[in-house]
């Protein structure tokens, strides 16, 4: 807000996204997400500038990188890195499709706001430790190598599928709608992806109605930045409260303080221009979007990973 910089949201969004990554303090995670910020914006921004003419070229080479990332997810080790590099280099490849956007300008406020993430995180592990109670989480259950497989597999099918659309169709205001594939991507399987859809879709319902009640309560004051940032930080606070309940809460803070933070920091310019209709077209996008992924990973689910994983069963077995 002070110095009027591109993305802020980003500003909200990132740090919320590194504390909540990890169940305590971890250093090294850390730069994990810093280092798959540099180098998902990196690569693809340099298969563009290489490729964009070129689609089939640039395709393949979409394809190689994501497979990297969703074969990065099947380990714990570095599943953040898959996860954070499909997410990134997806808006990268999808905001430097368009003359209008300068990527160089993104890549820079990206890299500065994760370095920045980086010290507020540890900053905030520092001034507020969690308990051991708080620290505590059951470790994930181990994949099989066939569920390592047939998971892969659905996560490279649907990120090439949302790669391929939003370079086809003129989508340039559905930023929000490719996060949103990611984000329901995330467990890699059908069942974990229809609840994280349904997480996705309630938490950005109670941040765009947030949204929506803080410029009906300013009206014309949120011109104020004070105001404003007072009217922000109350529903911001209520939110992250739900961090604290369990992974299912800590989904909807997460997608509620998402649906809140980017109309207010992108759309709304005070005394010019509100994000009314912006607040409505980011819900029905995400909704839509939403249901029509589900469908799509079902549809691969038991056209391609169901036989995948009965042909690598009877190989191994053999």
């Amino acid at each position: 807000m002070l110095f009027g910089w591109s993305y802020g949201f980003l500003a909200v969004i990132m740090p919320m996204f590194m504390l909540n990554a990890m169940n305590d303090f971890n250093f090294k995670g850390l730069l994990l997400i810093l280092f798959a910020v540099f180098f998902s914006t990196l690569t693809a921004t340099y298969i563009v500038d290489l490729f964009q003419f070129k689609p089939v070229l640039m395709l393949l080479a979409v394809g190689i990188m994501m497979s990297v990332f969703c074969i990065a997810m099947m380990f714990p080790q570095t599943y953040i890195f898959g996860f954070v590099g499909i997410l990134v280099s997806s808006i990268v490849l999808m905001l430097a499709s368009y003359d209008a956007t300068d990527i160089e300008d993104f890549n820079i406020n990206t890299w500065v706001i994760a370095v920045s993430s980086v010290i507020i995180s540890t900053l905030s592990y520092w001034i507020f430790p969690n308990t051991a109670d708080d620290a505590a989480a059951s470790p994930p259950l181990p994949k099989s190598n066939t569920d390592k497989i047939s998971h892969a597999a659905m996560g490279w099918i649907i990120a090439m599928l949302s790669f391929v659309v939003f370079q086809i169709m003129e989508l340039s205001d559905s930023l929000a709608a490719l996060v949103s594939i990611v984000i329901i991507l995330a467990p890699m399987n059908l069942e974990g992806s229809k609840g994280m859809g349904k997480i996705r879709i309630l938490g950005t319902a109670l941040g765009c109605l947030a949204g929506l009640m803080i410029q009906l309560l300013l009206g014309e004051w949120y011109a104020y930045g004070w105001l404003f940032w007072l009217a922000f930080i109350i529903p911001l606070g209520l939110f992250s409260r739900l961090f604290s309940r369990g992974a299912l809460q800590s989904g909807i803070a997460f997608s509620a303080i998402s649906a809140l933070s980017v109309p207010l920091t992108t759309s709304l310019i005070p005394e010019q221009q509100d994000a009314f209709f912006a607040i409505l077209y980011r819900f029905s996008s995400i909704f839509f979007v939403v249901v029509m992924t589900t469908m799509a990973m079902w549809v691969v689910h038991h056209r391609v990973c169901d036989p995948l994983s009965t042909r690598t069963s009877v190989v191994a077995n053999y």
